[in-house]
């Protein structure tokens, strides 16, 4: 088994010595070991298979250790399948949650991670089915007939992950559908002011316009300053001539 963030042994002993009257008690705490091992990783698709699988690999080697002779074996594995179906549902959950943010803050998922996210979300219950057939496949030989009947009505009937993946997924979609036509609608809604107001604005760069012309005109107009004229220079009077007598 992997190792993983939850004491498999103890889960193993609770199903070699549960009785078919314990169905809920095992459910409860098939659904708290999965949160637990959950929280302990990234919430990836690979890291919620690998504990989905080793869960399931607990719960069914414990179940091959139980003795009891009324024991409805195949009852004791759909309340393992039922637990992991709760804690998946609230993982659902803490994905909506965290992809609500980003939806509300204007984020589509054309984004190649959120798309990742979204299409996480829509293969999980897949990948649910997938994990717990892996593990009854190569289940001990009384286990294939319970594990059988556990899986066909997990395939007829569906899961609640499967039912809240389905809703979250659709309701996100929505959601991000909804915020982009109000996105375009702002922007047509500042587009017609834009629109309603250009006779105003063209009114404005007009005067803006003819305000400049004025007083380029206005320089052309004006005379070009004259340089005063120079100061007359002073000669100085040449000296009377002597007549000679």
């Amino acid at each position: 088994m992997e190792e993983l963030e939850f004491d498999q042994d103890a889960l193993v002993k609770l199903f070699a010595d549960a009785t078919t009257r314990q169905g809920a008690a095992l459910r409860r705490a098939v659904s708290e070991t999965t949160l637990r091992a959950l929280q302990g990783r990234e919430l990836a698709l690979h890291n919620v298979c690998g504990t989905l699988t080793a869960v399931t690999e607990a719960a069914s080697a414990g179940a091959a250790r139980n003795p009891g002779a009324a024991v409805d074996i195949a009852a004791l594995l759909g309340e393992a399948v039922a637990g992991m179906d709760e804690a998946l549902i609230t993982a659902v959950e803490a994905h909506h949650k965290a992809l609500q943010q980003f939806v509300d803050r204007g984020f589509d998922f054309g984004e190649t991670r959120l798309k990742r996210a979204l299409d996480e979300i829509e293969t999980l219950e897949t990948a649910f089915i997938e994990s717990v057939t892996g593990v009854a496949q190569v289940a001990a030989g009384p286990l294939q007939g319970p594990w059988a009947h556990v899986i066909a009505s997990m395939r007829l009937h569906g899961t609640g992950t499967g039912a809240q993946a389905a809703f979250v997924v659709d309701r996100l979609m929505a959601q991000a559908r909804s915020a982009l036509r109000a996105s375009r609608e702002q922007g047509l809604r500042t587009t017609q002011a834009l629109l309603d107001g250009y006779s105003t604005l063209v009114s404005g760069v007009l005067i803006g316009m003819l305000e400049g012309m004025h007083h380029r005109v206005a320089g052309m107009a004006r005379p070009p300053a004259q340089d005063p004229a120079p100061e007359p220079e002073t000669v100085a009077a040449a000296p009377a001539r002597r007549h000679k007598g």
